[in-house]
């Protein structure tokens, strides 16, 4: 059975190279004008019919124009790739940040991502970066020479400027809505996909690295496992995911007495998430902890199920975490994406699994309801009922840490809070938007000339609080922003605020 079940994997992987190596042997033919024109027609047209808040943040006169516009500017054959620079911008003046057009890639191979991206063992990814004033700074060590300091700035790459990369992509994605923080946080934490696109993963790189007025050209290369060079930052994470068994979500103690508590949140992905929530504010609750602080930062979302469940830890009333979400019709939603962008080793073993994916499918269409006051589709998902608070409900002090990088779900969990008045938010603006997204089911659809991705989600998902302030992020209380001299220091301004304003409150009620 083991053997049979190797060998079933190694045609997968054998089927997906194939499919790249197909993929990429198209990547540079020019496609003539005509097509590209029919493409950006496809495009338009699959996104009126499918997509519930395309005029949202802008109208349709004006997406109009732009389209007809892009038309008319295409007079010579191009590439895929000049194409995508194109059309992207096009696309992402939607303002609807799921909805994107997925760069020429050359789709990496299986062995290229788990090796090279996940491992963090080619060069670039052996560091975190962000974008300060439109200059890239290393914000994090990793992996990488030791004696490469956070706060080193990144001056070029083979030759090429970071500031060439950025404004060239700057324009081809966007955040929901008009918001600039998520903007500035992708372009600088996604930079060696930026770079990488476009010049394939390499076993070295030649940096320039300026660290205070110390200018110096430094190779990195390609870490094999055995030699990388963990920083000791990392490997407490890695000590105390191993510890707690969950890799995305940490809880720690920030005192002695464990009266100051901070739940670390990267991302709501985690399939065994309702256990790391129970033991969590089991412990809480008998430790009784009095702060809690819920740090969202850099969270670009997940499942809204997941969400859902630490809401009802935080709450203690009943509550709706979001609305019936909005759909374009009856069926909409039974366009997802389920099959398509697997090579057909994959499909075989998704269809396997597909009578349980049709049942939910099923169950979801029969749910879809037709509003008579607009006319609108609406699907009810399980997070629109009314919930119940979990029983060991947290009803202490709560801050909650925001950024630029918080999105999609961790945006509807910080809108929910902030509604309901329930915490303190400090740090940045949201890179997501307060009055909610356009995700849930995804759809991909493949541009048939350019073979160019476009994807984009099926059902508006709104928490069930609302601002009046339009394509906005949540604002936070009090506006705590990282400096360059920060990221140096190893310093977090927002979380040591939250920190100091709890022993200000301490003293004061030590007082009375």
């Amino acid at each position: 059975m083991k053997q049979a079940l190797s060998l079933f994997f190694l045609i997968i992987l054998l089927g997906s190279c194939a499919t790249v190596n197909k993929y990429s042997s198209n990547l540079n033919i020019p496609r003539n004008q005509q097509d590209l024109k029919s493409d950006i027609d496809f495009a338009y047209r699959k996104l009126q019919k499918l997509h519930p808040k395309l005029y949202q943040y802008i109208s349709k006169e004006d997406l109009d124009f732009k389209f007809d516009s892009l038309k008319a500017s295409i007079k010579a054959p191009m590439s895929a790739n000049d194409f995508y620079f194109m059309l992207s911008p096009v696309i992402a003046s939607i303002k609807q940040g799921h909805t994107r057009l997925l760069p020429d890639n050359k789709k990496l191979k299986i062995k290229d991502i788990f090796t090279e991206v996940e491992n963090h063992r080619s060069s670039l990814y052996q560091f975190e970066y962000v974008l300060l004033d439109d200059k890239l700074y290393i914000s994090k060590n990793i992996y990488g020479d030791p004696g490469i300091k956070t706060g080193t700035e990144l001056l070029s790459v083979n030759n090429i400027k970071p500031s060439e990369l950025i404004s060239k992509y700057r324009p081809t994605f966007s955040s929901d809505g008009f918001n600039q923080t998520f903007i500035d946080h992708k372009l600088g934490s996604d930079f060696p996909e930026w770079f990488y696109i476009k010049h394939d993963i390499e076993d070295s790189v030649v940096c320039k690295m300026k660290y205070n007025d110390s200018i110096q050209t430094i190779t990195l290369r390609e870490l094999e496992p055995g030699e990388r060079k963990i920083s000791s930052e990392k490997k407490v994470e890695m000590k105390s995911a191993r510890a707690s068994k969950y890799l995305t979500k940490k809880l720690s103690f920030l005192d002695a007495d464990s009266s100051i508590a901070i739940i670390d949140i990267d991302n709501f992905y985690e399939d065994n998430y309702f256990k790391f929530y129970r033991n969590t504010f089991r412990l809480l609750d008998t430790l009784n902890t009095k702060n809690l602080i819920l740090d969202l930062r850099d969270n670009p979302g997940g499942e809204t199920r997941d969400a859902k469940d630490l809401y009802s830890y935080l709450m203690d009333t009943s509550f709706v975490f979001v609305e019936k979400s909005e759909l374009t019709s009856a069926t909409s939603i039974l366009t997802a994406n389920y099959f398509k962008g697997n090579p057909t080793s994959v499909k075989i073993l998704l269809a396997i699994l597909s009578p349980f994916e049709l049942i939910s499918r099923g169950k979801a269409a029969s749910l879809i309801e037709q509003d008579p006051a607009d006319n609108k589709y609406y699907l009810p998902f399980p997070e629109s009922m009314s919930s119940r608070c979990s029983h060991y409900n947290y009803k202490e002090n709560l801050y909650v840490l925001i950024d630029g990088g918080t999105f999609s779900a961790a945006c509807i969990l910080a809108a929910n809070l902030k509604g309901s008045e329930r915490a303190l938010f400090v740090g940045e603006e949201t890179g997501g938007s307060y009055n909610g997204t356009v995700a849930g089911k995804m759809k991909t659809i493949t541009l048939p000339k350019s073979k160019l991705n476009l994807i984009f989600g099926l059902a508006n998902f709104q928490p069930h609080y609302q601002t009046d302030i339009e394509g906005r992020g949540i604002f936070p209380d009090i506006e705590m922003e990282p400096t360059l001299e920060d990221i140096i220091n190893g310093q977090d301004p927002a979380l040591n605020w939250i920190l100091d304003d709890i022993k200000r409150k301490q003293s004061a009620n030590s007082i009375k």
